[in-house]
């Protein structure tokens, strides 16, 4: 089916530009990348591409051809030990491991291709605006955002030199009209390097919460609204917010993507519904996923056909009884001066087993009395923590995402 879908793309614009590599300066277009695609025949029934080059693509194209799995892995990313894998599925997703371990999530080709139908469709990706990767293709959102729009639709990709500014500013003088998906720390670096192309008519931003703070900045001083994406590697694009101006508040998310369904649970979890979500998690499968439907860790409200986060299920710190979720504590400290970002949360409370303290981990241009005494004057006594750590920085800039697990256990077990 996906081979067959890209083969009908050639067909139909077989030499119209497809595909360049800026660090090489190589070009393909459309029917020359089918045949560059002819040699690749893979060995194993498992393919791994990795890497940024246009030899991930052409990995995916012979696996495609050769009716092989395929499981994108990140640059230096250990292989992982695939086991009973449901025979109609195609792809491997791994997951980010935000909430916990990483975990690999199957999807059969009609699933992995309905994901960049929605995507192409409710953001309107054009072939006269081809993508700019400055993000791993490896990864869920680069995967669909990026491959597939290119293999499936037939939008062309500029594969960047870097993801640092210079890379970035550089193909904005190649191309007139660019789209270019990004993570919110990239976007913090770029603006702040006065980086963003003028010819950029699409910026899209997932990963990671965008803090409003950062799409306000960008809007006032590049004229350019970034768009909020929001999904989950089990179902693909959940939300994007498609408006011309700033979100009214952090929490807002977007409204679901063209063929897309959502609902709460009593709990408050989000549910989805859709042809895009997988097939189940392997090799242990999980109630939380299948049969088109994705439970997810995420808390919301829907209002309005729009999407506010609530946090994460779990995630909610206890101090003494009293409950409040980290979000709210990480969204005002973020609106401290050089704050630019930010993890909360709870540990046991060596005083009181049956309580926690508040740990914030901050990056930016900041202090810790300066961000103590900014905290007692946005929250209440009870919610300002009574932690302090600074870092360079907490995201992993290529998946733009920080891991509150990852960063309780760092604070637990330092020498880890």
């Amino acid at each position: 089916m996906l081979y067959a879908a890209w083969q009908e793309v050639v067909r139909s614009r077989p030499n119209e530009f497809a595909l360049v590599d800026l660090a090489s300066g190589r070009r393909w277009t459309f029917q020359q990348l089918a045949q560059a695609a002819e040699s690749a025949t893979p060995q194993d029934p498992v393919v791994f591409p990795s890497g940024g080059g246009a030899e991930f693509v052409l990995e995916v194209l012979g696996a495609w051809r050769h009716g092989r799995l395929v499981c994108p892995l990140d640059h230096g990313q250990a292989r992982p030990s695939i086991e009973r894998v449901p025979k109609n599925c195609v792809h491997l997703k791994t997951t980010s491991g935000t909430a916990g371990a990483p975990r690999l999530v199957a999807f059969t080709a009609s699933q992995l291709a309905a994901d960049p139908a929605n995507i192409v469709q409710t953001m309107g990706l054009r072939p006269d605006w081809p993508n700019l990767a400055a993000i791993s293709l490896a990864h869920s959102y680069g995967f669909s955002n990026l491959v597939l729009p290119l293999l499936l639709h037939g939008v062309p990709l500029v594969l960047a030199a870097s993801r640092l500014p210079e890379a970035v500013r550089q193909a904005g003088r190649q191309f007139q009209c660019l789209t270019l998906p990004g993570v919110p720390a990239l976007w913090r670096v770029w603006s702040d390097a006065a980086a963003i192309p003028s010819s950029v008519k699409l910026a899209i931003s997932a990963g990671a919460a965008l803090p409003l703070v950062l799409e306000r900045e960008v809007f006032d001083r590049h004229g350019l609204k970034i768009h909020n994406f929001y999904g989950a590697t089990e179902c693909g694009g959940i939300c994007y917010d498609a408006s011309n101006a700033p979100r009214a508040c952090d929490e807002e998310v977007g409204a679901p993507l063209h063929g897309v369904k959502l609902a709460t649970e009593p709990d408050g979890r989000l549910l989805v519904t859709g042809a895009a979500v997988g097939e189940t998690y392997t090799p242990d499968p999980d109630p939380s996923l299948g049969h088109g439907r994705f439970r997810s860790g995420d808390r919301v409200e829907l209002r309005d056909g729009r999407v506010f986060l609530q946090g994460r299920h779990g995630d909610i710190i206890n101090i003494a009884g009293q409950k409040v979720a980290p979000e709210m504590i990480e969204q005002a400290i973020l609106r401290c001066p050089g704050a630019r970002e930010c993890v909360v949360f709870g540990v046991p409370d060596p005083s009181n087993i049956r309580s926690e303290i508040i740990v914030a981990c901050v990056a930016g241009e900041v202090d810790v009395p300066g961000l103590q005494r900014f905290a007692a004057g946005q929250l209440p006594s009870w919610q300002v923590p009574r932690q302090w750590r600074l870092a360079p920085a907490l995201a992993d800039s290529a998946r733009g995402k920080i891991s509150r697990a990852q960063w309780r256990q760092r604070f637990l077990d330092p020498a880890n």
